[in-house]
């Protein structure tokens, strides 16, 4: 193969030459993590003054072969790389250490290695680990080929309603999981999803996530357009502040804009504050129920998580993207 893009296709197939014979690279990519894992646990067991700092180091850029970039952010830039033992395709997110202390983002960079490296689902991007050295700090994440959510929105405007059944409803499964984890993700938006080699939406951005199992919490956070009428309003939220935001990210697939839109920060608050919802023609009757019932000013009078893959709106939608593929 001459790229490592090709190489990404054929993930699944045996690799002559990996350090374990007849495994495909993602399996030997995972036995590795495993027996990383097992060293790191049998460490640990002998001195468990062992800092999160020290694990890190397992990795070191001398791992891998670096590729072509695949994004850019405020803090750094993501890559292609191949994990030379295994050959294995992940993306590494490159941190400039300096950015990361004049921002004051460090705490919140290490709350989001800490959540995101212990979350297993197949619509969450997987964190894999981390390394450092003097100027920069590198995450090492699963790669998702079909690239960002939010430039395939933008290119086609708006998405057919079997696309967005099945993006809400895998969704909605993936932030169901978070929670059970008392992980509150607390900015759901298209600029943080990915899509995988198959076309499967993931939660990429776990920025402003928070863990916590039993305090509501205070901080204003998120993306304008996406927030909830309780942050809004400054009071405190819990992680129904997600559910919210499920719910404008269903009417901004369907429409190709935020239901808040307005002139201005203080009239989107006050459309947000009143949940002033205007749907435009062409939103089915059954749609709109369901994003009615997502986008309730009362934090607990939200439709559950677990409930939304069965609404009749999902069901009729993503029966015919499953028999057809996405449109």
């Amino acid at each position: 193969m001459s790229t490592m893009d090709k190489e990404n296709a054929e993930l699944n197939s045996p690799v002559k030459g990996s350090w374990k014979r007849g495994l495909s690279p993602k399996a030997a990519f995972e036995a590795s993590l495993a027996a990383e894992a097992t060293i790191t646990l049998a460490s640990s067991s002998t001195n468990s003054r062992h800092s999160e700092a020290e694990k890190g180091q397992r990795w070191s850029l001398k791992d891998f072969e670096i590729g072509k970039p695949l994004g850019r952010g405020k803090f750094g830039s993501v890559y292609l790389a191949r994990e030379k033992r295994t050959k294995y395709i992940v993306a590494i997110k490159v941190l400039q250490k300096s950015q990361l202390l004049k921002a004051g983002v460090e705490h919140q960079l290490r709350r989001e290695i800490e959540i995101q490296s212990h979350l297993r689902h197949a619509n969450i991007l997987r964190m894999y680990g981390y390394f450092y050295d003097n100027k920069r700090i590198y995450l090492i994440l699963e790669y998702s080929p079909g690239g960002e959510l939010y430039k395939k929105l933008t290119t086609r405007g708006r998405f057919s309603e079997g696309t967005t059944a099945q993006y809400i409803s895998d969704l909605a499964l993936a932030l169901n999981y978070c929670h059970s984890k008392h992980v509150i993700h607390r900015d759901i938006k298209p600029e943080n999803l990915l899509l995988g080699a198959y076309g499967e939406i993931k939660i990429a951005d776990f920025g402003w996530s928070v863990h916590a199992p039993t305090s509501r919490r205070n901080t204003l956070c998120g993306t304008l357009d996406y927030l909830p009428p309780e942050m809004v309003e400054g009071r405190e939220h819990d992680e129904n502040v997600d559910v919210w935001c499920l719910g404008v990210l269903l009417y901004e697939f369907l429409t190709g804009a935020p239901p808040f839109e307005a002139e201005g920060h203080s009239a989107t608050y006050r459309r947000i504050s009143r949940v002033d919802l205007v749907f435009p023609r062409g939103v089915a009757e059954d749609a709109q129920d369901l994003i009615r019932k997502l986008l309730v000013k009362e934090p607990n009078k939200r439709m559950c998580l677990r409930n939304v893959p069965k609404h009749p709106w999902i069901l009729r939608n993503t029966a015919s993207t499953n028999s057809n593929g996405n449109s």
